[in-house]
């Protein structure tokens, strides 16, 4: 497990590739690249048949630094560090803080590939892998980056996010998640399940500034008086509601419900009408949150 610590004291749970999945990533990474060489040198070749000796020349090496330079490191820029031989190898390039990598990450990385791997059959990058305790060539240590392990073994025992309060359960129903990135959900996901193991300080210092970019994405301020902790287990576990919605509700028919014929002097059918709003989906609401207020408030205080 890498000891990674953010600025707030919370410790990165980062697991960093080692030797074997690396050069078979890179492998896998080279393969493509050399193929992608080829097939453009042939159709440069054809195309610059007319050309003189120096023309030629200027266009491979051009077509050189563009493709086994230039490629990966619009790859990893583009995917954020998850390159074809990576991703099938099931890594991933971030920094040294555990955040995605930019173009500057890449570019660094991608011009010092050409010295540790190709000029060197990839010597010198294994050496500096394996002399780093967290497995890291030299480009990672000039461009500030980790290369980790995002498909990680069970373990046998998953920590589970702690329940909202029961006086939170369904407040959010009609918020926005849609913008929210998957980065957020897991520095979320990380504080709840660890929240009890902080410092108090330390711990409010973290829910606000994760409330804060969650109230910036979803463009709703929190409610006023909910401790952001709180407000932080009610946003996750509505995500959770919906995701489970989505798998076992099965697809949704959109447009109004059907009109049923009624017989004179009886009363509409069941969800229509008034019947729908004092006894359907009212009564509905109301049973669910006498159901939900039994349910374990996870360590959280209802507002003074």
């Amino acid at each position: 497990m890498s000891e990674l610590v953010t600025g707030d004291a919370v410790v990165l749970g980062l697991r960093p590739a080692r030797l074997p999945s690396r050069a078979l990533a890179s492998a896998i990474d080279l393969a493509v690249t050399f193929v992608v060489f080829i097939l453009i040198s042939v159709v440069l070749g054809i195309a610059s048949a007319t050309l003189d000796e120096a023309a030629v020349a200027a266009i491979g090496v051009a077509s050189f630094l563009l493709v086994l330079i230039g490629g990966p490191v619009a790859v990893e820029t583009l995917t954020h560090g998850r390159s074809l031989g990576k991703l099938a190898c099931g890594l991933r390039v971030v920094r040294d803080d555990g955040g995605p990598i930019r173009f500057r990450h890449a570019l660094v990385r991608g011009a010092m590939a050409l010295v540790e791997i190709l000029m060197t059959f990839g010597a010198l990058a294994s050496i500096a892998s394996l002399v780093s305790a967290r497995g890291r060539r030299i480009g990672d240590v000039f461009a500030g980056t980790l290369v980790i392990r995002e498909r990680v073994a069970a373990t046998g025992r998953s920590v589970s996010v702690p329940p909202p309060p029961p006086w939170l359960v369904g407040r959010f129903a009609q918020l926005d998640l849609s913008a929210v990135p998957d980065e957020l959900w897991l520095g979320i996901r990380q504080y709840l399940t660890r929240m009890r193991q902080l410092d108090p300080g330390v711990g409010r210092s973290i829910a606000e500034r994760l409330a804060g970019e969650l109230v910036a994405r979803t463009g709703a301020a929190a409610p006023q008086g909910v401790p952001a902790a709180a407000f932080l287990a009610a946003v996750v576990h509505e995500r959770q509601t919906r995701d489970a919605r989505r798998v076992f509700a099965g697809p949704r028919v959109e447009g109004p419900p059907p009109s049923w014929p009624v017989a004179p002097g009886l009363p509409g059918p069941v969800g229509s009408g008034a019947s729908a709003g004092s006894g359907g989906v009212g009564g509905a609401a109301g049973g669910h949150e006498r159901r939900r207020g039994s349910a374990p408030s996870g360590g959280f205080a209802p507002p003074g």
